[in-house]
């Protein structure tokens, strides 16, 4: 009797282990099942996005000739009788974003250069994660002081300067991505073995001529990715110029003017005055549609950038 139980207890043993090994595999087989969901998330949201920009902008454009909102000067939507050119917008956009650049490039970059090449270990753990912090604060915060502190400032300089520029945005803008193209580049030319360093030191280079002949051309294309999407973030950001730029739909020149730009725009239609399936409410559609080309271009040069001029080191 004590044998038969001895038996039943391995079957038993047997099964339950063969039970949990069938749990096991079938466990196995959907855990990539359920990842591969989790990861097409991001796929299908981006298609939905696209979708509705699309089918909504088809709507502005059955209304609106394509070529008068790409060519035309004039943006007068709540006007009798109204036009939609975009291209007001996008002078204000690709304004504000070149002084950005002109702002963010020099100081970002020799940032970048100090830490990597110049700063000691303990002032780089210091100074590195404070100048990160700019890229932490919100940016409607950004936008405030864009519009209380730095425009009363520039005013002492540019008498003529109005109350809502796209210069004072433009300024704040830079200093908002600095973080990026400083952390990014410092991260790049970090990169670069010191064997390389060590060999321009010992043909007689100076630090200096090891810096700008050996790891900035060594570190070249995450440099310049890092600005392709300092610049992207600029293009695509909102409160600052909505708040220090105003809304007038200006296509000139005069950066001490004030000038409206797409996100900025796109904010304004939003705030409620638009009614829903009117030309107006879709002008926005079209308006993000633009803003979405122009980001999308932007992040795929920095993705060929990267990849062309990739240096791979053992």
């Amino acid at each position: 009797m004590s044998e038969k139980k001895k038996k039943q207890n391995v079957r038993q043993l047997i099964e339950e282990k063969n039970k949990s090994q069938n749990f096991n595999r079938k466990l196995e087989k959907s855990i990539p099942v359920l990842l591969f969901l989790i990861a097409s998330l991001s796929v299908l949201t981006t298609i939905g996005i696209v979708y509705i920009l699309v089918s909504e902008s088809f709507h502005f454009f059955k209304e609106v000739s394509i070529v008068s909102f790409f060519t035309g000067t004039v943006l007068k939507p709540l006007s009798q009788n109204p036009q939609f050119g975009v291209l007001p917008l996008l002078m204000g956009t690709l304004t504000s974003t070149f002084i950005a650049i002109l702002v963010a490039l020099p100081i970002g970059l020799m940032s970048a250069i100090y830490l990597s090449e110049y700063a000691p270990n303990n002032v780089r753990k210091i100074c590195k994660p404070i100048l990160e912090v700019l890229a932490g604060i919100p940016t409607i915060v950004y936008g405030f002081f864009a519009f209380t502190f730095v425009t009363p400032l520039l005013k002492y300089v540019i008498p003529g300067l109005d109350a809502t520029n796209i210069l004072s945005p433009g300024i704040v803008m830079g200093i908002m991505i600095i973080p990026m193209i400083a952390s990014l580049s410092e991260d790049a030319m970090t990169a670069v073995p010191n064997s390389m360093r060590e060999g321009a030191l010992a043909m007689g280079s100076t630090k200096l001529e090891v810096v700008f002949k050996v790891i900035i051309p060594a570190a070249l294309s995450g440099i310049i990715a890092s600005i392709v999407l300092a610049i992207s973030r600029a293009i695509g950001e909102t409160m600052i110029v909505t708040i220090a730029s105003g809304s007038s739909k200006n296509f000139t020149f005069d950066i001490t003017q004030s000038m409206q730009t797409m996100t900025a725009y796109i904010v304004e239609v939003t705030g409620g005055d638009a009614p829903a399936g009117s030309t107006i409410y879709y002008s926005l559609y079209a308006v993000a549609m633009t803003l979405f080309i122009f980001t999308l271009l932007m992040n795929l040069s920095a993705t060929y950038i990267a990849k062309k001029w990739k240096e791979e080191y053992e």
